[in-house]
């Protein structure tokens, strides 16, 4: 085992050289299929449509759009020439829209219509009035100087805009020689993808990944779950997260394995999607896998071709992790603890491991991967069993945020390890435990609380469908535990019972003092819940309630 140099271009070259005709990128909804070599033909002509717009070595191109099928096409066509993939989140309004665009200096910004509650287009034409009125391919802006094209994905045309069919018959007047010229000279240490922290903290920052580390670290993802060319992945994560981009696509990428893309999460899509391609491995977040096994006709669909999979993106339930493997027959379900920062795997449970490991751990440190449990005062190591903040270092860390010299030296100590504001123990078998953020620690009158071993407790309770447990302010104790519940559909309970299930059980300290009902968390585009979000909303709903808060 060792670390590849290979770009993302050459593996994909090399897929399509070596197993031209077995399918990669199937869209089972539509019946849409790309073989390896059909899709690296479709992804050259992509790149030469980008060269003739100006998009080159070292150029910003954006993506923004739900997981269509031209999605991966001008990830790898920017791959192979050079330029820099920015993914957009999916869910962004105006404000930060215009705040990315302004951060990241994207050149050529590729999008789609939009999604149900806001429209891309429309966005993009308030940020840019000069589009209406610019000769395409000469977009002019003070406030966005390095913004020369916008691309729409698929066949409407929109005044000042491409669309696809447009760019790719304009790569036609390119040469292969051309593009031959900019594809020697990419290097695998390159940035191949920048993509923008969720913003479950603070405002978003631009990750700066290379080749080596998304390639690399999709490889040893799927060797944890021994993808082969025999398996095939259901899709249904955003492509524009590290989830989606590297845990996905490069997992695939490296192992020749099939990727069954689902547009935007949709329980039954993705249900059906299984059941007709025989789809070997699911991947999503806790939300997902819990619409998965509650809808209505979860029965009807044949699932018991899947053998493993990836749940992460929060911190997960035992629980859910049980029901995955019974109902859905993911034997194997793995998980995989990590950041953007960390491209993003530092950790992963592999299908060797236990069902009592891969339940209650998150694996061991990934190959080539330094992980340490660094104590948050002192930066010395904690010894096993001690909980400190889960650092890493290897060829996984991100080559630093842009333009950001100054939060990159926050994130990456002098020893060159990358913190993540996690806090975890390393037990004696040298399993990682995730027990909390260190942001989402509630501290109560001077004890710390860790919000995961409350929400595990509350999992036991009959009638509760997901629980997060977060701070509520308290002029008292500073913070006081505020647990904030989904009931499944047919349950009912008082804040009192939730109470009393807890006495005797945890410490008094640990018990919630407010229970709160809910039907959603907030969530960002990538499925993690917003903590900081729930704690505004507690206050609020506690207000509406009339129940003082001291």
């Amino acid at each position: 085992m060792q670390l590849s140099d290979k770009t993302v271009g050459q593996w994909l070259e090399y897929w399509a050289e070596t197993t031209p005709d077995k399918e990669y990128l199937v869209y089972s909804d539509r019946d849409l299929r790309f073989t390896w070599k059909q899709f690296n033909e479709r992804v050259d002509n992509m790149a030469k449509g980008l060269i003739s717009i100006g998009v080159t070595t070292g150029t910003h191109v954006g993506i923004w759009a739900t997981n269509v099928p031209d999605w991966l096409t001008f990830l790898y066509a920017s791959a192979k020439i050079g330029a820099v993939a920015v993914t957009v989140n999916t869910s962004y309004k105006q404000s930060e829209l215009e705040f990315l665009m302004e951060d990241s200096d994207i050149h050529t910004l590729c999008i789609t219509e939009g999604v149900f509650d806001g429209s891309y287009v429309d966005m993009v034409n308030t940020m840019l009035p000069e589009l209406k009125t610019s000769q395409r391919g000469y977009a002019k802006s003070e406030r966005f100087p390095y913004l020369k094209n916008v691309v729409f994905i698929g066949q409407e045309k929109y005044r000042g805009m491409y669309n696809t069919a447009e760019l790719l018959l304009l790569g036609k007047t390119v040469s292969n020689f051309k593009l031959d010229e900019l594809k020697n000279k990419v290097f695998c240490h390159d940035v191949v993808n920048m993509q923008y922290t969720s913003g479950t903290t603070g405002f978003p920052k631009g990750v700066m990944l290379s080749h080596h580390n998304i390639v690399n670290n999709g490889y040893f993802t799927g060797e944890g779950m021994h993808y082969t060319q025999d398996d095939k992945l259901c899709c249904c994560v955003p492509l524009f997260h590290c989830f989606g981009v590297v845990l996905a696509t490069m997992a695939c990428l490296t192992h020749g394995t099939a990727q069954v893309m689902v547009e935007k999460f949709d329980p039954l899509v993705v249900l059906a999607s299984i059941h007709k391609e025989r789809c070997t491995a699911l991947y999503g977040v806790p939300t997902m896998f819990i619409a998965e096994l509650d809808h209505p006709m979860f029965s009807m669909f044949d699932v018991s071709s899947l053998r493993t999979g990836i749940m992460a993106g929060s911190l997960c339930p035992i629980e859910l992790m049980r029901r995955v493997t019974d109902k859905l027959h993911i034997t194997h379900i793995t998980s995989v603890y990590g950041l953007t920062e960390s491209s993003p795997g530092m950790t992963h449970s592999v299908i060797e491991d236990s069902f009592e490991t891969r339940c209650t751990t998150v694996g061991k440190e990934y190959p080539f991967t330094d992980v340490k449990v660094l104590d948050p005062d002192t930066g010395e190591e904690c010894p096993p069993e001690v909980q400190g903040e889960l650092c890493c270092k290897g060829y996984l860390v991100m080559k630093g945020y842009y333009k950001n010299p100054q939060a990159t030296a926050e994130v990456i100590d002098g020893n060159g390890y990358l913190h993540s504001g996690d806090l975890g123990i390393k037990d004696k078998n040298g399993y990682y435990r995730v027990t909390g953020r260190i942001k989402d620690m509630i501290i109560r009158g001077g004890e710390n609380i860790y919000p995961r071993e409350i929400e595990e407790f509350l999992y036991h309770l009959p009638g509760v469908k997901d629980v997060q447990v977060a701070g509520i302010p308290s002029e008292k104790y500073g913070e006081e535990v505020g647990a904030f519940i989904i009931l499944y559909d047919d349950a009912q309970l008082t804040p009192e019972e939730v109470k009393e299930f807890c006495r005797g059980k945890i410490a008094r300290h640990k018990i919630p003092k407010y229970i709160l009902f809910v039907k959603e968390y907030p969530l960002t585009g990538s499925g993690k819940i917003q903590k900081f979000k729930l704690k505004e909303a507690g206050l609020k709903l506690l207000k509406e309630q009339g129940i003082e808060v001291i």
